[in-house]
């Protein structure tokens, strides 16, 4: 393939509206949708071939309410995804869900989304619109700009950030209002075009803005989870029940009102995304080191709280739920495996289960852990174990009211 310079076309011959690379996943594939379901030329560029084939069967990889009914209706008329680059090419936009990552020590490498883009840069033509969309260390957007001018490529690049909660994407894709950003209003014109197929609104800012914004919307939610996990943690300590309290304060009172309950603050983002924050600020983010702390101890506590009560070491414990959340199969940074990993050391063992994540082959299924387990705990609240019939002890870490740790 030649260089970028050599591969343009001008944007009367684009056969697509938009590409989205890196589609088949969480962020992407209900984006892809939602366009599609809008009358737009959609492709979708990713490299898990098995996820590829599994779109293009109308099938989807993983659990996203309301997506699958519609994937199907468009896929293979408006809607297509494919492992060939090339695909990019033919797109007046190209919508870029990589975002940065992360290493061990919870340190950003925000040149991990240049390097993701260097990889499809030769595919990308004249006239094209470059929507970068997943999360982005502050500056990312201008590092992706001087990449694209040095590379001598006629392309716009515009940041708009993703803001939807997993699982309620094909509401809150066509609900929230999209925060649109370009270097200058004909960038800013442009992006919003695209956006408002699916939306009412956009909110235009500049890059540095909207990265800026995006990394304080995650911050702000993983602050307010683990104010309410401190604040469990005080009054189960004091005897008392956190959710009554937090039902009581808020009644006809609505500067309360968003209070939230206790339980796991995890998923791929919100702990991520606070610590991008920590780095961009010289690790001066007081607030968001002591969420974490907070959060990421709410399990060794939750142990601990156990070990005051019951002779832990003999029992085998029952963990219900390893996704990160209620009703899904996302099991990216749960804390029910941080939880798994404390009580392998401290009880008698440890038995696993979740209705929905399909690719941990330690998991049993839910019989099995009630039959063996001598206490259970309610890792994910997944809506099975609200009625949930057992004779063993019953720890639910998203309902003081019935923890058992009083």
């Amino acid at each position: 393939m030649s260089e970028a310079t050599g591969n343009r076309q001008e944007a009367s011959q684009f056969n697509r509206d938009v590409v989205v690379v890196g589609g088949c996943g969480h962020v992407g594939l209900p984006l892809a949708v939602a366009f599609a379901s809008r009358g737009q030329e959609v492709g979708i560029y990713d490299l898990n071939a098995h996820s590829v084939d599994l779109v293009n069967r109308g099938e989807m990889p993983f659990l996203e309410e309301g997506v699958g009914d519609v994937l199907a209706q468009h896929v293979g008329k408006n809607l297509m995804a494919s492992t060939d680059p090339a695909i990019i090419s033919g797109a007046r936009f190209v919508v870029v869900v990589i975002g940065t990552p992360v290493d061990e020590h919870l340190n950003p490498d925000p040149n991990a989304v240049l390097a993701a883009i260097e990889d499809f840069v030769p595919y990308l033509s004249k006239g094209q619109t470059l929507v970068l969309r997943s999360t982005l260390y502050p500056g990312t957007t201008k590092m992706v700009e001087r990449q694209i001018a040095e590379r001598g490529i006629d392309v716009d690049v515009s940041f708009c950030p993703e803001r939807i909660a997993e699982g309620k994407a094909m509401v809150e894709l066509f609900t929230l209002p999209q925060i649109v950003s370009g270097r200058n209003d004909e960038v800013i014109d442009k992006a919003s075009s695209l956006f408002l197929t699916i939306t009412e609104r956009v909110v235009p800012m500049a890059p540095e803005e909207a990265e800026l914004a995006k990394l304080f919307t995650n911050a702000w939610r993983y602050i307010k989870f683990a104010t309410a996990n401190q604040l469990f943690m005080m009054a189960t300590d004091f005897g008392v029940d956190y959710d009554k309290i937090r039902r009581g304060l808020s009644v006809d009172y609505p500067r309360a009102a968003d209070l939230p309950g206790a339980g796991f603050a995890a998923g791929p983002c919100l702990l991520k995304d606070t610590m991008q924050l920590a780095a961009f600020s010289n690790n001066n983010f007081v607030l968001g080191h002591s969420a974490m702390l907070v959060n990421e101890g709410l399990p060794l506590y939750l142990v601990s709280q156990l070990e005051q009560r019951f002779d832990l070491s003999s029992l085998k414990v029952g963990i219900l739920g390893m996704a990160f959340k209620g009703e899904s199969d996302d099991i990216r940074s749960s804390l029910s495996y941080k939880l798994k990993r404390i009580l392998r050391f401290r009880s008698a063992g440890v038995l696993c289960t979740d209705p929905y994540v399909h690719d941990d082959d330690s998991l049993v299924d839910l019989d099995t852990v009630l039959a063996e387990a001598d206490l259970v705990i309610i890792a994910a609240p997944h809506n099975e174990y609200q009625d949930l019939k057992t004779d063993r002890p019953v720890i639910n870490v998203w309902s003081s009211e019935s923890t058992g740790l009083l």
